[in-house]
């Protein structure tokens, strides 16, 4: 598995959703937001992207 690395900012299209985050890591995440300098949504969506990169293959054909 590839190692998970905070990308620079950059320009997207993207779509307001309503998600529901645990508590505990929520916490984590604006932590590491306040350390980084790259916003709450943005490290989200990397980790969304990172997991999805790096689904095994029996993953891959259930989504």
């Amino acid at each position: 598995m590839k190692e998970f690395k905070l990308p620079n900012v950059e320009d997207e299209k993207s779509i307001l959703k309503t998600i529901r985050i645990k508590f505990s890591t929520l916490k984590k995440v604006e932590k590491l937001s306040k350390k980084s300098n790259l916003s709450v949504n943005r490290i989200i969506n990397e980790c969304i992207e990172y997991a999805l990169e790096n689904l095994n293959e029996e993953e891959k054909k259930t989504t």
